[in-house]
């Protein structure tokens, strides 16, 4: 399986809150899919994850920013595209904090305004407690690690 190079972002809101995008498939390979998940998408040749996840970021929220840290944490799993093709992804994540919670969407490609059904800023409470599906599954482990969540935060 080929590999997929991709940058997500953890956006974190002055509330302590992330941005979670919902994501409902309705047709081809992945029809019936419905999930929660971070902003991001492929690095494109040429891109490090680093230039990649300020690119997604723009693209998908309409945040501009210059620079993001060290990634956060990696993933690698099979991933099934919505073109029917599996590949091994390969996932940086990279934690922004942004002063405010207004987003665009002006850049998002037809795909993405086809599939991206919702978005909505996430405490850590809700994230806990949703019986929703949200990707990754480790999400409020990955931002307790980061120093982003409290472990005892809305306990």
């Amino acid at each position: 399986m080929r590999e997929r190079k991709s940058a997500r972002l953890l956006v974190m809101s002055p509330a302590c809150t992330v941005l979670l995008f919902r994501f409902v498939h309705k047709d081809g390979p992945l029809a019936g899919d419905d999930y929660w998940a971070t902003p991001g998408g492929g690095v494109e040749p040429g891109e490090t994850f680093e230039m990649a996840a300020i690119r997604e970021l723009r693209e998908e929220t309409g945040i501009h920013i210059d620079a993001v840290g060290a990634s956060i944490a990696e993933r690698r799993f099979p991933l099934q595209l919505p073109c029917g093709e599996w590949v091994t992804s390969v996932e940086e994540y990279f934690v922004v904090y942004v002063g405010s919670q207004a987003l665009s969407n002006s850049e998002w490609t037809a795909n993405e305004t086809k599939v991206i059904a919702d978005a909505d800023w996430w405490s850590a409470e809700a994230l806990r407690t949703t019986e929703k599906t949200v990707w990754p599954e480790n999400l409020v482990a990955m931002l307790e690690r980061a120093g982003v969540f409290s472990a005892v935060t809305s306990h």
